[in-house]
């Protein structure tokens, strides 16, 4: 029989250190996207399906956990992306003219995990524009998504672009079905040449050549000169390539010695996106520290089909990325009910501080905080000083 108090697998408890490294993040990336405009929304854990899943492709509905309304007998979702949510309340509830610009930071939950060490339930943390189709707002979500990561301080930044119209320029007019194009998308992010090649054995030449290609356009600015040889002269193709080129362009004047690497066949969320899309790593990380790009159909289902750009991170992954941060300063302060001491606590709480009063018969042991000062009674009067 298993112990009450084990959790299921890939979910687990957030202890005080980190949690205080969570929130302190939290707090930095919120204020961070409301210097740029964004304004916070907080949508409901549960929605019925329908509408959780609009737009989203096939991937997100696997990741969805789903139960039955005791009240309605409909069928809910637990949301696994908060982006559907934040489209729904643009298009629903706001209903605003031109552009509107929101961030959210929330759990959202996995039926199974991104990989073997990842949580079933993240604390996702992002930023959408809805209603500006121009590469202006690609540009402002690509560049607060990285201040947002600078001020995690993961180290060195890299981010890699790519984008949705390239394979779908490369693709035109060759009848795959869904299940082909699934496969095919497949073996493109996985960089499997010997499947890609079964795979188009019948395509046509021009696209046949123009897939197998693509496994080889991944690098540093050479990659868009050798696409442009490479792939055919299609209008999505070199639309793709020559805003790739504009984006890359501007991220190097805002952020001078960024690394930009480009990848023509990173295919993740292909059915989602519609447009330029990214992908950062830092340094310290494992593996992607955000993600997002352009996904003008996020918000058709709704009835208001707006251009949207955005994107997303998980703060527990990122706070086990950023560089750690010391333990908390605080003052220690004696147990007593003596007036003149519970109005010195009460101002210096007011003022901001934390004050660890040492309970009768206990000393504090509080390893997410380090006592350096102390209130100590010095002739009459309750006053700070060094901890001795």
């Amino acid at each position: 029989m298993l112990s009450a108090w084990l959790l299921p697998e890939h979910i687990a408890d957030v202890l005080p250190a980190q949690a205080r490294r969570i929130e302190d993040l939290r707090r930095t990336l919120l204020d961070r996207a409301r210097g740029y405009g964004f304004e916070l929304v907080m949508p409901p854990l549960l929605e019925h399906l329908e509408s959780l899943l609009s737009g989203t492709g096939r991937e997100l509905d696997l990741k969805t956990f789903k139960l039955v309304d005791q009240l309605s007998g409909r069928t809910l979702g637990v949301r696994a992306d908060t982006t559907p949510q934040a489209a729904r309340i643009d298009a629903h509830l706001l209903n605003r003219e031109g552009v509107t610009r929101l961030c959210y930071c929330g759990p959202v939950l996995h039926t199974v995990p991104a990989n073997l060490n990842a949580t079933r339930e993240p604390l996702q943390f992002g930023a959408e524009t809805f209603g500006h189709a121009g590469l202006e707002a690609d540009l402002e979500v690509m560049e607060l998504a990285l201040d947002c990561l600078r001020a995690a301080d993961v180290g060195e930044l890299v981010i890699d672009l790519a984008d949705a119209r390239v394979l779908r320029g490369v693709l035109a007019g060759v009848p795959f079905d869904e299940a082909q194009l699934q496969d095919v998308v497949a073996a493109l992010s996985q960089k499997d040449a010997s499947t890609l090649k079964a795979l188009t054995r019948d395509a046509p030449s021009e696209a046949r050549q123009a897939l197998l290609a693509l496994l080889r356009l991944y690098g540093g600015d050479e990659v868009l000169a050798a696409a442009r040889h490479a792939l055919p002269a299609r209008p999505l193709v070199t639309a793709a390539l020559e805003q790739l080129e504009w984006l890359a362009s501007h991220l190097r004047k805002s952020f001078p010695g960024l690394r930009i690497g480009f990848d023509l066949s990173e295919m993740s969320g292909y059915a989602y996106y519609s447009g330029p899309r990214f992908a950062i790593y830092g340094s310290r990380a494992s593996d992607t520290l955000a993600r997002g790009g352009r996904y003008d159909e996020v918000g058709a289902i709704f009835g208001r089909n707006r251009p949207a750009v955005g994107f997303s991170l998980d703060l527990k992954a990122l706070a086990e990325s950023a560089r750690p941060v010391s333990s908390a300063k605080a003052i220690r302060a004696p147990w007593g009910d003596d007036a003149a001491l519970r109005a010195a606590v009460r101002r210096l709480r007011e003022a901001g501080e934390t004050v660890l009063a040492v309970l009768p018969g206990h000393e504090v042991e509080a390893q997410a905080f380090e006592c350096d000062r102390e209130l100590v009674s010095v002739g009459g009067q309750w006053v700070l000083r060094q901890a001795s």
